[in-house]
């Protein structure tokens, strides 16, 4: 499995879904993460979610596919 850390903006105490993974590389856009999202294909510390814009914060793990994207705060 691959991981990625990702570091919040210190200005910021969440990032939405569909950003993340366009922000770490796994989709071209927004939008592009949103369908993935809607596919049912990631989830959040452990579990399904399919909020596209749910709030993702440090501390919390997000699985797509045989990537794992670790959260972090500044």
């Amino acid at each position: 499995m691959q991981h990625i850390d990702f570091e919040l903006d210190r200005d910021h105490d969440h990032v939405e879904l569909n950003q993340l993974l366009k922000l770490v590389g796994l989709c071209d856009s927004g939008g592009a993460g949103k369908a993935i999202v809607a596919s049912g294909a990631v989830a959040v510390d452990g579990e399904v979610e399919l909020r596209k814009t749910a709030k993702i914060r440090a501390g919390q793990t997000v699985v797509l596919d045989d990537v794992e994207i670790r959260v972090r705060g500044v």
